[in-house]
């Protein structure tokens, strides 16, 4: 072999060398072209070695000086690769690599418990009939909860065994207003309690607004009343009250009417039901009967208590009942949304059970 043979094999295999180690991507396909180029036995630069005995005479020092230069290119440019695919690897995360090619995981997303969805819903059909979203504390006093709404202090809507009373919570109010004024409150000592209906709300904002009033109040109200499958000592309420000038009991059921109908179908009617409450003169108990797909019979289902708003009430927060009048009506949220899915027990709304909420 001719020295100028010999030095055309070693630049095309250094030339090749550098290009498949500058190419390879990870530490295999390094090691496939480090086996090829630099292996002992049967590696490329292996093979152009033996080559070097066939020069002859004066051209073999230059021929040596030569293989030795494209020997030592071929190495670094190795070396070189070793170091670029280790830092690839270092900077990478550890575990499988991420394939953006996949279809993604959808995130497990939560929805609304079904007794808010029910409020949602209830609000947005009262909001179309005119009446406005009214809302006032959890915890109230005896003149809201009792006195305003004709309840007089004898009476057995205000036994402590049948109301949530909070005596600390009452000491505490008391002590923080009274510091904030710099004097003794002069409702110091009066109790108060857990609201036990959100007729409270409707007190305080006939307190500070004139007829019309044409609002609904929705919200958690308390009683000690042993739970079973439509009772819970803690349960929500929708009130609705509408104030102004000759408003009747007509005007009463054409609105629950169409509350009901909006709610839970067309088929829905109304009865009522001759009863008593102290806030309200006449008081009716509100019935409801759905057409039965299963059964194809109704039946009706007690689902709140109404009427029109008793004078003493409408005086006991200044208004004339000789000109105004106005009627109330209060439904449970539970029971409604019970009807509503057909859920026979209304305690499957506090279990938190999944299997249960998810349904909705």
């Amino acid at each position: 072999m001719t020295l100028e043979a010999l030095t055309v094999e070693l630049d095309v295999l250094q030339i090749e060398a550098e290009k498949a180690f500058a190419g390879a991507a990870d530490a295999d396909a390094l090691e496939l072209a480090r086996v090829e180029y630099l292996g002992a036995k049967s590696g490329r630069l292996r093979s152009a070695q033996k080559g070097l005995g066939a020069v002859q005479g004066p051209d073999k020092p230059a021929a040596g000086k030569r293989f030795n230069a494209a020997k030592q290119a071929v190495e670094a440019a190795f070396t070189a690769a070793q170091a670029r695919i280790a830092s690839l690897t270092a900077a990478r995360p550890a575990g499988p690599m991420f394939d953006r090619t996949l279809p993604g995981i959808r995130p497990r997303v939560g929805h609304l418990h079904p007794l808010t969805q029910t409020i949602e819903e209830l609000k947005d059909i009262m909001g179309r009939l005119g009446f406005t979203v009214a809302s006032g504390p959890e915890i109230e006093d005896e003149w809201h909860n009792f006195e305003a709404l004709n309840i007089p202090a004898a009476h057995p809507a205000r036994d402590p065994l049948e109301n949530f009373y909070l005596t600390t919570a009452r000491h505490v109010g008391e002590s923080l207003r009274d510091s904030q004024r710099g004097s003794e409150s002069p409702d110091r000592g009066k109790p108060l309690l857990l609201r036990s209906q959100t007729s409270t709300v409707q007190i305080r904002v006939m307190e500070t607004q004139q007829p019309p009033v044409r609002i609904i109040s929705l919200g958690r109200v308390y009683r000690p009343d042993t739970a079973d499958a439509t009772h819970y000592p803690m349960f929500h309420q929708i009130e609705g009250l509408l104030v102004d000038r000759q408003v009747t009991m007509a005007d009463l059921k054409s609105v629950l009417r169409l509350f009901a109908s909006s709610f839970l179908g067309g088929d829905v009617h109304i009865r009522f039901r001759p009863s008593f409450f102290p806030f309200t003169e006449p008081s009716v108990e509100v019935d409801m009967s759905w057409h039965d797909t299963k059964t194809g019979a109704g039946r009706w289902i007690e689902m709140g208590g109404a009427g029109m708003v008793d004078p003493n009430v409408l005086r006991a927060v200044g208004y004339d009942p000789e000109v105004f009048s106005g009627f109330a009506f209060g439904l449970g949220v539970e029971r409604v949304c019970a009807r509503r899915h057909n859920v026979g027990d209304i305690r499957e709304f506090y279990r938190n059970d999944v299997r249960f909420l998810e349904q909705f």
